[in-house]
């Protein structure tokens, strides 16, 4: 473990009426502890999941890649600020870290597979495999493994944005819950994803 807990300083926050400050979760929030190797965000779209996670890669001064930036209609001034409102407890220090959303991850990856068109090559640095392939949802299950033998090693540290439960499964994995006013520590079948999936194996459409 690396990283022990994050505290949320309300006191410190800019606005309470613009974003990120003004989402139900940061307001009422006070902290979070990571007591496993793996934690996992889960909630629905919006409810704050990666905005926490981009801002907690801020404060622990994580590299966080991204794309081209784009102009955007009334965004928030304060968008990018949630980080100064983060304390942080480590376990032994601040670590390296990396920050690869979803997004970028394929835009990345069909990149890949355009330069592996030419030079087939390539694709050993990644597995041997295409980036693309790997993102699919039958993958989730080589990922999983990764998790777990990593976390079992000791050296890494994960915290993961996710709506599947196949993910949020990874044994002995906390599981935060965004779907209320306050973030919440649940078990992986209390979530909604999973809970879906259950009734739809069970019962069908």
């Amino acid at each position: 473990m690396h990283l022990n807990k994050v505290v949320i300083a309300q006191d410190r926050f800019p606005a309470t009426d613009a974003y990120p400050f003004n989402l139900p979760i940061i307001q009422h929030t006070n902290t979070i502890d990571f007591t496993s190797p793996v934690t996992v965000f889960t909630g629905e779209n919006g409810t704050g999941k990666s905005t926490l996670l981009k801002a907690l890669c801020r404060r622990c001064n994580i590299h966080i890649w991204e794309g081209m930036h784009r102009a955007r209609y009334k965004a928030s001034q304060y968008e990018n600020m949630l980080h100064l409102s983060l304390d942080i407890e480590w376990a032994d220090g601040p670590v390296p870290g990396s920050f690869f959303s979803p997004e970028l991850f394929r835009n990345f990856s069909q990149l890949v597979d355009e330069w592996a068109a030419s030079s087939p090559g390539l694709l050993t640095y990644f597995g041997g495999k295409s980036l693309v392939s790997q993102s699919h949802g039958q993958s989730c299950m080589a990922l999983l493994e990764v998790l777990t033998t990593m976390s079992v090693a000791g050296h890494a540290q994960f915290i993961i944005s996710t709506h599947s439960p196949i993910l949020m499964s990874c044994k002995n994995a906390s599981v935060y819950d965004f779907n209320h006013t306050a973030i919440e520590r649940t078990s992986y079948e209390e979530t909604r994803h999973y809970k879906i999936y259950k009734e739809f194996f069970s019962n069908g459409v």
